[in-house]
């Protein structure tokens, strides 16, 4: 799939998930039928069906619904179900688009100017501060945020409709943050995490190279002070922040009489 425009109808296994349901979210309010799965019924998931969309808690693949085109459909799954979930199974047999959730919230991003804020901390505080400057300009942007922010109060952020802005947190678990192209990629940091994928800290480094290298043309990548990684992965225009001085984004406190 190298486009969502021709999708109808969206079905989420996992749907309860911080970035599943920012993701449902997207698709319910840009007109598309959604329903899903969550094994367990949260605040979340209470929120969704006051939304409008229909959520189950029990994996049985009656609860699909029968009267879905395949060709107009797709699933989205998240990496956490067993091997033996039968809904899985039955989207795995069928003539119906099956993608992880990173692969899909790639499609929504690349389409537009993205802004991926990636790092092993700081990714739900940093994206979140991003979009609510972001959304005070005349422009505005989207957002998928790994967290209910009290802003918006809400994990999704609708762009306006000549917004060119989408901003997304930049996820290194499972090498996720490898479907985004971004505009603007900024780094918070970069630790050893996530070792039961990557196996040591120099493969994590490897992974967000190859990120860095896949900022379009003409963008930008910033990085907070110290974070060290090869630079020359990208030809993106490279900028540092930091919480004080010696860079070339930093805060400090305004003295206003």
């Amino acid at each position: 799939m190298k486009s969502i425009e021709n999708i109808k109808n969206v079905y989420f296994l996992g749907i309860g998930g911080i970035g599943m349901s920012a993701l449902a979210r997207y698709f319910k309010f840009t007109g598309r039928n959604v329903a899903g799965y969550d094994r367990t019924q949260t605040a979340l998931t209470d929120a969704l069906q006051e939304e409008g969309i229909d959520v189950h808690f029990e994996d049985d693949v009656k609860h699909i619904p029968g009267n879905w085109n395949p060709a107009t459909t797709i699933a989205v799954y998240t990496p956490a179900l067993p091997d033996d979930h039968e809904e899985l199974a039955w989207f795995k047999s069928q003539p119906i688009g099956l993608f992880k959730r990173a692969k899909v919230l790639g499609l929504i991003c690349n389409e537009k100017s993205g802004i991926g804020v990636a790092g092993t901390h700081g990714k739900t505080t940093t994206s979140t501060i991003v979009a609510n400057i972001l959304n005070k300009t005349e422009k505005g942007c989207g957002a998928f945020l790994g967290g209910i922010s009290k802003n918006f109060k809400s994990n999704l952020l609708l762009p306006k409709a000549d917004s060119p802005w989408i901003v997304a947190e930049a996820d290194e678990f499972d090498r996720s943050f490898l479907h985004l192209n971004p505009q603007l990629a900024l780094i918070t940091s970069i630790d050893a995490d996530h070792l039961d994928i990557y196996g040591e800290k120099e493969k994590i480094v490897e992974s967000f190279e190859k990120y860095i290298s896949q900022i379009k043309a003409g963008g930008k990548l910033v990085l907070k002070k110290g974070v060290e990684l090869d630079t020359t992965k990208t030809s993106a225009e490279i900028y540092s922040y930091a919480l004080q001085g010696d860079a070339d984004f930093f805060g400090f406190k305004s003295e206003i009489g």
